[in-house]
């Protein structure tokens, strides 16, 4: 049962599924029911929810505020539903958290993990992804918290800062006894994709970046530090990510000395009222270790 008007169910519905199609199936309707009922949504409103392509149903800057409220109604519904109905099972809540590989293995999953087994009826998918899109899933609807570097986070969302990650220069074992200057001058660097600035900050930090090369990129954690452990090249990792490399032998920290520290922060748009388990991802993701 949902307490959502029959519009704002196909609403909801259409951007899960990205498409008129897929979004009929999930409620069982016609495609031709779905359209006229966006179609009166967006009447009523006076604006436009989504823009039509060829890869589906993209959400305006109206429809993104439409989200959240829809986003919001669903996390009272369920709780409401369960005290006036008394004894009926509680509803599924679904929360998508988007973020870096780095973040997500290292701090978001386990942290998360505590939350999900004190709520049974918690289902959260863990969005990870290394392109700096997180801001642009809160947005969407996409994802309802993300992890990103802070001078991200703008003045409609909410946050809490979370500890910096520090990035040091890692690379093959093999080059643990070369200097830096000398592997930086003849080595080519490797990130997860051109819009990944890291190595080139901390190159800038201690100027040895006097003639930048181009890079190899890899945007999967496993397949960059593989191009590393082969000698490819150096990368800019945060500690934590590296850790586990290093302690098996297979990269080095190539200098303890040379280090940039970023600065990160968990966001999400606000709510009139946030659900306790909502509440507790939150806590539990900012807590200072």
């Amino acid at each position: 049962m949902s307490l959502l008007s029959p519009s704002l169910e196909a609403f909801w519905a259409v951007v899960q599924k990205g498409t008129v199609l897929e979004a009929a199936k999930m409620i069982d309707l016609t495609q031709t029911g779905v359209t006229q009922r966006i179609r009166s949504l967006e009447k009523q409103l006076g604006v436009t929810l989504f823009t039509r392509s060829r890869k589906g149903m993209r959400l305006t800057e109206e429809g993104e505020s439409l989200l959240r409220y829809v986003q919001a109604a669903r996390d009272l519904e369920g709780e409401t539903l369960l005290n006036i109905g008394g004894k009926q099972t509680p509803a599924i809540k679904e929360v998508c958290i988007s973020g870096p590989s780095s973040l997500m293995r290292t701090r978001i999953i386990p942290k998360a993990s505590a939350v999900i087994k004190k709520y049974p009826q918690l289902r959260v998918r863990f969005d990870i992804s290394d392109d700096n899109s997180a801001i642009g899933k809160l947005k969407s609807g996409f994802a309802q918290l993300g992890t990103l570097p802070a001078n991200q986070v703008g003045r409609e969302l909410d946050s809490k800062t979370l500890s910096p990650e520090r990035h040091y220069f890692f690379g093959p074992a093999s080059w643990k006894k070369r200097p830096l200057s000398d592997i930086v001058e003849k080595e080519t660097p490797v990130d997860f994709d051109p819009q990944n600035t890291m190595t080139l900050d901390l190159l800038k930090k201690y100027k040895m970046n006097k003639a930048p090369k181009q890079g190899h990129y890899a945007n999967n954690l496993d397949a960059l530090c593989s191009l590393l452990i082969a000698g490819v090249g150096y990368s800019a990792l945060s500690e934590e990510m590296a850790r586990p490399y290093v302690k098996t032998g297979a990269l080095v920290q190539l200098s303890s000395t040379h280090f940039v520290d970023q600065s990160l922060a968990l966001a999400w748009y606000p709510r009139a009222e946030m659900p306790p388990y909502f509440k507790s991802l939150i806590e539990a993701l900012t807590k200072k270790s």
